[in-house]
């Protein structure tokens, strides 16, 4: 007997067949925007918490986030990215009696988690609810440990086995350090605004930025020692949380760990370490580069780490082990003009999932013109340096000009007594808050050396270096250099800058591509005191930037001899004379990236 179908799925299929078919999403994979090659198919996540035991025993907190549809935990195995964080896995919010997870705490993330990623967030020892003691920054085992949860999280039923990293600033260091103990899993990381070289970070110049190393301390010892760190699920009585925060009472305060190494090649006494060489990514970059693993540097131009990012780059070879740079228009903690998810998942589904999206076949540098029209602001190249780059030079010259030919005047010089109450507040590289410092007061602190109007708008794209004939009436200075953008209203508006102690000027060959700047080596043997009213020449790169300074507008260089918001300059009594020497044999200078014909 055949059966007749029923009236209700005969109306069903005729209904079907009524309503036009919805078209799917067209496949698009540029920077920035990503849509058709993977879709969020999940519409939430669930979080759970366990301790995991390192090599050596130690037990670290790790939080797994893992995608649900409609209530219902994902079953298929899935690819894992995870963060190594020395700011908490989680938090607990006490108005609200809520755990935050790091999918909850981050927009972009939970997109990554709805298009069918599981994400770890782990304590790293000594912090949050691991267990351990906190040596100081990087330590070789945290460094393992690094090693250790990769081939953890690529061993979990829930896990495909392929494993990428993601996170930013001390959460990106962890990225360049796992990567350098080669997990096998390990396929792809995406470290934003992260540094490599901890000397050049504490140190920078060789002069000691006391404010922000303290504050940070100060920062993380609270967390450390938070009761309201979150637990892990096992641990219901919080007795076990409460045993690893009896150990965190042991944890090094690095303020006062760095403080008393001011030289690159100085040992900590506690530990017999030689911490700028073993605690710091640039040390392992040979171990990096053996890797092979594909790394997406995300980098902000008004960021402490921009350089190193860059030259982290260059150091890579594209053919083994592919690389893309991204360079925004943010401080360290901003997160505007840019589609963070879409760069993520273009990556991770690349790597960790096979899609062959096409991100290979782009540039693999884009940059954002700050001062160019929003709508074309954001630009690519095949290469950093940018291969339009002309080295420009800007001669410092009398009566305060700026000017691209040098000054013939015989005697040209210009002294500053150095004012020590001068600062750029708040620093533009660490802040919250994204306002831009306004240079006038400070500058009128300090020596000025500005164009004319510009004739027309002038780009300049990628590393600014001062050479700058100096003498002092001490035995030392600390010269901070400024690029600055002047207004037609007089208002000075920061760029970028760049500092050195004149004792620390030597430069000598780090043994990796420094893309022409000029490295000082910091070593203790390496200082040279200066002759009083002898002058020397300082060679001082300021952080990369791209700035379209409007036509209209003036370039400004500027110098002063202290910062006393950033940077620890010891201060004499009475205090010394700064010269700047501008004579032929002896002519300061500014070599600037200008790029030709800017596109509008």
């Amino acid at each position: 007997m055949v059966r007749k179908p029923s009236l209700l799925l005969v109306l069903t299929l005729a209904l079907a067949a009524a309503v036009p078919a919805i078209a799917a999403p067209p496949k698009v994979s540029e920077f920035g925007k990503y849509s058709g090659y993977s879709e969020a198919v999940y519409d939430g996540w669930v979080r759970s918490s366990q301790y995991v035991p390192m090599r050596d025993g130690t037990r670290l907190a790790v939080d797994i986030v893992r995608p649900t549809l409609l209530g219902k935990v994902a079953s298929e195995r899935l690819p894992v990215v995870w963060t190594h964080t020395r700011y908490q896995r989680a938090f607990f919010a006490l108005e609200e009696m809520k755990v935050y997870s790091a999918a909850d705490a981050t927009d972009w993330l939970g997109e990554v988690v709805r298009h069918g990623y599981v994400v770890a967030a782990v304590d790293a020892r000594g912090t949050g609810a691991s267990f351990g003691t906190y040596r100081g920054w990087f330590s070789s085992d945290e460094t393992r440990d690094g090693y250790d949860v990769t081939e953890w999280l690529a061993a979990q039923p829930w896990s495909n086995g392929n494993v990428g990293m993601y996170s930013r600033s001390y959460l990106g260091f962890t990225q360049y350090l796992a990567a350098s103990q080669k997990p096998p899993h390990l396929k792809a990381i995406f470290p934003e605004v992260a540094g490599t070289d901890v000397y050049d970070l504490i140190y920078h110049g060789g002069i000691f930025h006391g404010r922000f190393i303290e504050s940070w301390s100060n920062t993380v010892r609270q967390l450390d020692n938070d009761p309201f760190n979150v637990p892990v699920d096992e641990d219901r009585d919080r007795s076990l949380l409460k045993a690893a925060l009896e150990q965190h009472r042991a944890n090094r305060n690095v303020a006062f760990l760095f403080a008393g190494l001011p030289f690159r090649d100085d040992v900590d006494p506690r530990t017999g370490v030689p911490v700028y060489r073993d605690w710091t990514p640039i040390t392992y970059l040979p171990e990096i580069r053996a890797s092979r693993i594909p790394v997406y540097f995300l980098a902000g131009w008004y960021d402490r780490y921009v350089r190193d990012q860059t030259i982290l780059f260059n150091n890579l070879d594209p053919l083994d082990q592919p690389r893309r740079l991204s360079i925004g228009p943010w401080t360290h903690t901003m997160m505007t003009h840019f589609d963070f998810a879409a760069e993520h998942l273009r990556w991770w589904d690349y790597w960790l999932k096979g899609i062959d999206n096409g991100i290979l076949q782009e540039d693999p540098v884009h940059y954002y013109v700050i001062g160019a029209p929003e709508a074309t602001a954001w630009r690519s190249a095949r290469s950093w340096p940018l291969p339009t780059e002309k080295r420009t030079p800007f001669w410092l010259g009398p009566q305060s000009s700026l000017d691209k030919v040098a000054s013939r005047e015989t005697g040209g010089r210009d002294e500053l007594k150095v004012d020590y109450s001068v600062a750029v507040s708040p620093d533009p590289r660490w802040g919250l808050d994204p306002v831009i410092p306004e240079m006038s007061a400070h500058d009128a602190k300090s020596l000025t050396w500005t164009t004319p109007p510009l004739p027309a708008a002038v780009e300049v794209t990628g590393h600014p270096v001062a050479h700058l004939w100096i003498s002092s009436s001490a035995a030392d200075a600390d010269v901070f250099v400024y690029l600055e953008e002047v207004d037609p209203d007089g208002k000075a508006h920061y760029v970028s800058e760049g500092m050195l102690r004149a004792s620390n000027r030597a430069t000598g060959d780090p043994g990796y591509n420094t893309i022409g700047l000029p490295y000082h080596p910091g070593l203790r043997r390496g200082q040279k005191p200066l002759v009083p009213g002898e002058p020397v020449e300082l060679a001082i790169d300021l952080y990369p930037t791209s700035r379209l300074f409007a036509a209209g507008h003036r370039i400004r260089i500027t110098v002063a001899g202290a910062d006393q918001e950033n940077a620890r300059t010891p201060r004499l009594t009475p205090a010394p004379t700064l010269t700047v020497w501008r004579q032929p044999g002896k002519a300061s200078w500014v070599d600037l990236p200008v790029i030709d014909a800017s596109p509008e």
